[in-house]
């Protein structure tokens, strides 16, 4: 087990410096319920303080990766009001999504069966996405009587797949599966479903590869430049990054590593 924590309902893997987190509620088809938000809030929140957990694969156990919140939990009844019920579950969400951006380590997703709502938002906050054949995606928030922004959907699908087709399926609830998302690049690539961890851990390996500040600082220079306003501003950002990583013993590792015609042996230093 990796991690620092058991927890109920995820799992979590280590492969050396990746590890490989597992939402496991496969009878629920992986239905985001309170724990299960509550577990995967405080694992990702912890990754800040794991430098040793370099990238993250996230995926689902059983039919389905999420089909999104948990309906019948949400319809218990409880001692809060609906306001109240509603707007913790909203923040507990936001908070999840936010953490995950935040998270110096990358994410990569692994889509198969259902990824509806709160699970397709899942996929949009993580940094890579593969699907298999059976992946079927969609915004299911219109669907249920509310609007289709939500969970941040309207910020991750413009940049993602541009305005036009994030208002088709923000605006029908309508479905994607895993062939359209690939031709509109919101997918790296299909693979058969017995193949997904695979595919997934050979990414991982090659990002691995590379030096660890490297690695999470292109990752936060991804996220601020996609808002940058101006070429200026992602340019600003980029030397800085480049200037301050040229005084690790990394880099210096990098450079010598390369005229030594050997692959280079990283510290984080």
């Amino acid at each position: 087990m990796g991690g620092t924590k058991s927890y109920a309902t995820i799992t979590v893997e280590a492969h050396g410096a990746i590890e490989v987190v597992t939402l496991d509620r496969p009878a629920a088809l992986n239905a985001l319920s309170n724990e299960l938000v509550g577990e995967l809030l405080d694992y990702v929140q912890g990754l800040r303080q794991r430098p040793e957990c370099r990238v993250v694969i996230l995926r689902g156990n059983g039919r389905a990766f999420c089909a999104g919140l948990d309906i019948k939990e949400h319809r218990a009844a409880t001692n809060e009001t609906p306001l109240q019920r509603a707007w913790r579950v909203q923040i507990a969400l936001s908070d999840l999504l936010k953490a995950m951006r935040v998270a110096p380590q990358p994410f990569i997703a692994l889509g198969h069966g259902a990824a509806c709502g709160g699970g397709f938002s899942l996929m949009l906050a993580s940094d890579v996405r593969f699907g298999a054949p059976s992946l079927r995606m969609n915004a299911a928030y219109i669907r249920i009587g509310l609007g289709g922004a939500d969970i941040g959907s309207s910020y991750f699908l413009p940049r993602l797949v541009g305005a036009s087709l994030a208002a088709e399926l923000l605006l029908t609830g309508r479905f994607l599966d895993g062939d359209r998302a690939l031709r509109l690049g919101l997918l790296s690539d299909v693979v058969p479903e017995e193949r997904l961890l695979e595919t997934g851990l050979a990414l991982a390996d090659e990002m691995v590869a590379n030096a660890p500040y490297g690695l999470s600082l292109t990752k936060q220079a991804l996220n601020l430049a996609i808002d940058a306003p101006s070429l200026e501003a992602a340019l600003a950002l980029e030397d800085r990054q480049q200037v301050m990583l040229q005084a690790t013993d990394d880099h210096h590792e990098a450079m010598t590593a390369f005229v030594e015609k050997r692959p280079p042996v990283y510290h984080g230093r």
